[in-house]
């Protein structure tokens, strides 16, 4: 069997012109820029962050929120910004500023997709987290920073090309995928998210994941191209957007049954587990209800 192609993965220095060229990719907020190198030192100063989240209502809800998560809760509800922090630690802080930012991005479009696409997404991130716990070798932090960002770019391709909800919908009825009608626009929301990650300073293992997150041949990939933890946050995702699809009574048009259980095989999960991943994505959605 001979070594899959993987030059037509490469963006070379005029396609990436191009790319940067028609589409603006956003700057991370200072403030959050602030906040994450304040959480990422030995030695952070909780007072700082603190007063950074509580200063802003949107992330310091989203902070409870978490805190108060099948992820991370103790049985025990809290209504106070540094004992969310306490409980999520310094790492998972960085979850939340991100998350709060990544919506911000999104103003400027209609409030229900908003509201459908970061409900969708957060019940997404946080399953992935969650499932990431109960694997070996696997980021839950990564895990869910993946999934908050996989899909990032569709809001900001849809504010930036008017033609973008036809071209989807005229692909659907073709058969086609997302992905296959954004080739149609100078740049796919995989490559503008993993250029986004890559300008906010993410790991690089979750830029390299929404990168290929739609590549059909993606388990044949060598580790020069993508190496296997990259994969491994790929193949959560896959497994828990599939059985979302299903809980929810989704089009799956984007995983489908091949690919999820190739993802499976990758993370060694017999799929006999896609009752107990069910059981992840059905406890997420419970929290984002409540």
């Amino acid at each position: 069997m001979s070594d899959p192609d993987t030059s037509k993965y490469e963006l070379s220095k005029t396609e990436l012109d191009q790319v940067l060229g028609s589409f603006e990719i956003p700057t991370c907020p200072a403030m959050v820029a602030e906040v994450m190198a304040e959480a990422r030192k030995d030695s952070p100063d909780i007072r700082r962050l603190t007063a950074a989240i509580t200063g802003d209502v949107g992330m310091s809800a989203i902070t409870l929120k978490m805190a108060n998560s099948a992820l991370f809760s103790s049985g025990t509800p809290i209504n106070n910004v540094q004992r969310a922090l306490d409980r999520l630690g310094m790492r998972n802080v960085l979850s939340v500023v991100l998350g709060a930012s990544l919506r911000s991005s999104m103003m400027g479009l209609p409030g229900n997709f908003i509201d459908r696409f970061w409900s969708r997404n957060s019940i997404m991130a946080q399953s992935c987290g969650f499932l990431a716990r109960q694997l070996y070798g696997i980021s839950p932090d990564d895990a869910y920073t993946y999934a908050l960002f996989h899909d990032a770019a569709i809001p900001l391709m849809l504010k930036r090309f008017p033609q973008y909800p036809r071209l989807i919908q005229e692909a659907a009825a073709r058969g086609e995928s997302r992905v296959q009608a954004e080739r149609q626009l100078p740049c796919t929301h995989p490559i503008i998210g993993a250029l986004l990650v890559r300008n906010w300073g993410l790991p690089q293992t979750v830029s390299l994941a929404i990168r290929f997150h739609h590549e059909p041949d993606v388990y044949s990939l060598d580790e020069q191209t993508l190496p296997s933890q990259a994969l491994s946050l790929l193949a959560v995702g896959q497994v828990v957007e599939h059985v979302m699809a299903d809980i929810m009574h989704d089009d799956d048009d984007e995983v489908g049954e091949a690919l999820f259980a190739q993802a499976m095989e990758h993370l060694g999960m017999p799929l006999e587990d896609r009752d107990a991943v069910a059981d992840v994505v059905r406890k997420s959605i419970k929290d984002a209800a409540g």
